[in-house]
Parts: C-alpha cells; structure tokens; sequence
C-alpha cells in the first residue's frame, strides 16, 4: 500500500479524528461504515497515525463525505500562524491579493467565516443523512 508525500508537519490521523468529530460520526459507527473487518479499537489505532494509507484514507474520505485532500492538506499551525497574522498585522491601508480579489484582511475573515459556515451546515446535513441511514440499518436488523 502506497503512503501520502504530504507535508511532514501534517498529522493525517489527528486531522481525520478532527472532521469525524465535527461530523459528529463515533469511531463504531466510521468502523461500521468500513466493514467488518474494521471495530472501534482499529479506527482509534488509525487516528493515531501520521500517515495514512492511500486506499483507507479514500475509503473513509468517502464515508465522511468529504475530500481526501482535506485530510491530506489540513495543516493546523498553518491555519492558527494565518488567523494571528491576520490580526496582528498592521491592517489600515493593508489588503491581501486573492487571485483577481482583492480583499482587505478583515474582508477576507468574513468571507472564510461564512465558508466555514457552509462548511459546518453541509456537514451536519451529511450527518442527519448518515443516522437516518444508520436508523434504516438498525430497523433492517
């Protein structure tokens, strides 16, 4: 099984635990959604890896609704060091180039505030889908 080449900082099984937390989704019920092979002990042992195997980390990818790539990618010092840099940079006058926009910092906060809100409403849409599912499951057995 192929590894990642991601950056070496990014911890692969600390950011899967981070979104099936804000999905909400217990280890069980991720280790249900794998297969029988999988239980609630392997899913925690996987969380604990900085690296994850390419296949089960598409496999879960695709249960939690969610990119690969997001796994992959998320960087959490990266994202504390742009947030504080936001706001401790001198900002009057200051505006960022985002490709064609250009947005002033405090426009640019809005802006990945209401992403993250879309984020956080599809994520819990994806999460009343995933227990009515796991309800059909239960009532079929």
């Amino acid at each position: 099984m192929a590894h990642t080449t991601s950056n070496p900082k990014i911890h692969e099984g600390r950011n899967l635990k981070r979104f099936r937390e804000m999905l909400s989704i217990k280890q069980d019920a991720l280790a249900f959604e794998l297969g029988e092979d999988w239980n609630q002990q392997k899913i925690s042992l996987l969380e604990q890896k900085e690296k994850i195997d390419n296949d089960i980390l598409e496999q879960v990818a695709a249960i939690l609704k969610i990119p690969a790539e997001a796994i992959r990618n998320f960087d959490e010092e990266k994202a504390v060091n742009i947030i504080s840099n936001t706001f401790t940079e001198n900002t009057i006058g200051n505006s960022f180039n985002y490709g064609t926009i250009h947005l002033h910092p405090i426009e640019k906060i809005v802006q990945l505030h209401e992403e993250k809100i879309a984020l956080y409403e599809r994520m819990l849409k994806e999460k009343d889908e995933m227990m009515g599912r796991l309800e059909r499951l239960i009532k079929e057995s």
